[in-house]
């Protein structure tokens, strides 16, 4: 368990790092002054203060802020504010910074989407590492399974997937999620075979012992990357789950997904634990490649989830940003101000709802 919490603490850390330092770096270079950059929630263990900036680490690796000056407007918390400023270096404040809502708008988009962009390339350059020594899987049929649609449909070993319900395809994850996300619609498959190019539709099949629909085949064939073909795939790694993390959002929205299979801190505490367990008979170096494999993933994901044009997120405050470029004019600060304080406050609610969820499924097991 104290492996599980370590591996958790680095990989939410690397995680939530890269967003703050995203915000952080892009302000300072639009010479936006920040007062504070966080890390963690809840009680301080580690603060000082440098360049008009109060670093923090704070006790629960869930979590970080880059806090600007003016950032809420009329609604900023006057009291905590005098209290940073008082604890920076004795200069004015112009030395270290406009404040947030001085500088121009399109340089406060860059500064708001900067943390979730930073998350994309955070995932990027650790899909270079998996890549480099795991290489990659290609969507390439490695055996049918007899009485299922795919051999009825024709498909035989060899065949390379190109396209799944029209959408391109690149790796065998896509082909595998598109198949695992399958409620039991047709699905349209095209492929080639040598120079010939076949499609194919196909209705998956429902297992009842696994409680979900297959095509009917294994798919799949592991190539070496190494130079451009190691960015490439890199790219495309982070495609997948792009794909893979927009596609689940709206299976969400439209109620094919239910607020149960969202996890929280605990949730991913639990899954990085059993995954540990589960890869390392197959040697440390299995179980490092897939923890940054996992951190891919969860760097993709917050970024996604942060960019949802909602209340208290990034996305909301760039909603509102987007609105001034179309007004010509901000929107009064005391309404914007109301409608992210009901967005946190509804966040913390769905927060606090996702917590207890992964603990009553730990209860369950």
């Amino acid at each position: 368990m104290v492996v599980t919490i370590i591996v958790f603490i680095l990989v939410f850390g690397v995680v939530v790092i890269s967003h703050e330092l995203g915000h952080f770096l892009i302000a300072k270079l639009n010479g936006i002054r920040v007062l504070e950059f966080a890390i963690g929630m809840g009680p301080s263990i580690v603060k000082f203060t440098k360049g008009g900036t109060r670093y923090v680490l704070k006790l629960l690796p869930i979590g970080g802020a880059c806090m600007f000056e003016g950032e809420d407007g009329v609604y900023e918390n006057k009291k905590e504010e005098d209290a940073q400023k008082q604890a920076v270096e004795p200069a004015k404040d112009e030395a270290y910074g406009k404040a947030f809502n001085e500088v121009n708008v399109w340089a406060r988009i860059a500064t708001v989407f900067a943390g979730p962009f930073f998350n994309i390339i955070l995932a990027f350059l650790l899909s270079l590492i998996v890549v480099g020594f795991s290489g990659e899987i290609l969507p390439v049929v490695h055996s049918i399974t007899e009485g299922y649609p795919a051999q009825e449909a024709g498909l035989l070993p060899g065949d390379v997937i190109t396209h799944v319900d029209g959408e391109r395809v690149f790796l065998q994850g896509e082909v595998t999620i598109a198949s695992a996300m399958n409620k039991g619609e047709p699905m349209e498959i095209a492929y080639e075979r040598g120079n010939e190019k076949k499609t194919a539709t196909i209705l998956p099949k429902f297992s009842e012992e696994d409680n979900r629909y297959y095509i009917g085949f294994t798919i799949g064939e592991t190539i070496e990357c190494k130079g451009f073909d190691l960015i490439k795939y890199s790219a495309l790694e982070v495609r997948y789950w792009l794909k893979a993390t927009v596609k689940s959002l709206i299976m969400l929205v439209q109620g094919k997904l239910s607020a149960n299979d969202l996890s929280g801190p605990v949730g991913i505490a639990v899954t990085i634990d059993e995954t540990i367990d589960t890869v390392k008979p197959y040697g440390i170096s299995s179980v490092v490649l897939t923890m940054i494999n996992f951190a891919v993933l969860l760097s993709v994901n917050l970024g996604v989830m942060n960019l949802l044009p909602l209340p208290a997120l990034d996305g909301g405050r760039l909603l509102f940003m987007l609105v001034e470029v179309v007004r010509g004019k901000p929107v009064p600060p005391e309404k914007e101000g109301v409608v992210h304080f009901v967005g946190f406050v509804l966040l913390m609610m769905l927060m606090v709802f996702v917590l207890y969820n992964d603990i009553a499924r730990i209860f369950a097991k």
